[in-house]
């Protein structure tokens, strides 16, 4: 771990130097809001950014995937048959990341890279990617990192952590990977020094979180007394199945695969799909086993706060970032709903069908 000072008239040459070996992505204002876009030519990421509207998860996960394509046209020796659509894996950074963010690949790496199942296209765009982080010195109410197994100056699943300062920036180097790209930035100024400085740092953006949860309790709670608890149906009572929680939240993973033909050509894709959806999971024969909203919500907030938990003994599926507690068009939030089912005693469960 190396912590370097980058002069802020060194940042911008440094970004330059380093578009000629790496496509750069980064927080672009467009209107009112701040998203994850590729930075063109000599454009710089906008610092100034608190939070983006969605979170930079599309980069390694995009909402629409071409994965396979295909042909119908029976004149074509390779009729029917489908072929891999290739796709551009060189080195790439995503540069002025939140923590939060950052995290959050990693929770989504455990669905995606298992010992059995490898999604071969997150994967291959993970490997290829490097984060630049910035630290977060300006949370904002909603967010609730610090209780959420995060921070403003997390370093997990970055490979560099950048502060910033009012004529400089310290930089912390986490990884081979980020020491590859301070190299080529020529961010090289070692400064042992400023430790405590950046501690400090640390520390005071830390003590601006003022949101919080609890979540101790949530492995030892029985799972399925939990799931029939008796809040459930006064939680989704206002929910509108929108779907806004979900393409919002940066760990949320799940997709469908459809095919699209148009005149005699075809292609395959994954689509970013959402378990608020009425129809997330119907089955061919019709049924569906989640057809009430309750079902749905109950789902949404399980998964997060308990199977995952479960399952992976790496915290909940949830990085504090609030995203969904200030976009939810009906003000459910996922902090009241954690207290919940954290402070749950089995004498609160009743009969709740599904």
């Amino acid at each position: 771990m190396t912590l370097v000072k980058i002069d802020k008239s060194n940042w911008v040459g440094g970004l330059t130097a380093a578009a000629d070996a790496y496509r750069l992505y980064g927080p672009v204002k467009e209107k009112d809001y701040h998203q994850f876009k590729a930075l063109e030519k000599d454009q710089m990421p906008d610092l100034d950014m608190v939070n983006t509207r969605l979170s930079p998860k599309a980069l390694l996960f995009p909402q629409s995937e071409d994965m396979l394509e295909y042909s119908l046209d029976e004149s074509r020796d390779d009729h029917h048959i489908m072929k891999e659509v290739e796709k551009d894996y060189a080195p790439r950074a995503v540069v002025g990341i939140r923590p939060c963010d950052a995290k959050s690949t990693l929770l989504v790496k455990l669905n995606f890279d298992t010992p059995d199942v490898k999604d071969p296209y997150w994967l291959k765009a993970y490997e290829a990617t490097t984060f630049i982080g910035v630290a977060c010195d300006t949370p904002l109410s909603t967010c609730f990192c610090t209780t959420a197994g995060c921070g403003p100056y997390n370093a997990e699943g970055l490979d560099i952590l950048v502060m910033e300062r009012d004529d400089d920036f310290l930089a912390k180097i986490f990884t081979e990977k980020g020491k590859a790209f301070a190299d080529i930035a020529g961010w090289d100024q070692s400064c042992p020094e400023e430790a405590d400085a950046y501690m400090n740092g640390k520390q005071a953006a830390e003590a601006r979180i003022v949101s919080t949860i609890e979540t101790g309790n949530l492995s030892e709670t029985d799972l399925l007394e939990l799931h029939t608890a008796s809040f459930w149906d006064d939680i989704a009572f206002s929910c509108i199945n929108c779907g806004t929680c979900t393409f919002s939240c940066p760990t949320c993973w799940c997709f469908d695969i459809q095919d699209e033909v148009h005149g005699k050509s075809g292609v395959r894709m994954k689509n970013w799909d959402s378990c608020m959806f009425p129809i997330f999971t119907v089955h061919t024969t019709g049924h569906n086993p989640r057809d009430t909203k309750t079902q749905r919500v109950r789902q949404r907030f399980m998964h997060k706060l308990k199977y995952f938990v479960d399952k992976y003994e790496a915290g909940i599926m949830c990085v504090g970032c609030g995203r969904c507690v200030s976009q939810c068009p009906v003000n459910i939030d996922i902090r009241r709903v954690c207290e919940q089912m954290n402070s749950f005693k089995p004498a609160d469960a009743c009969a709740v069908q599904g």
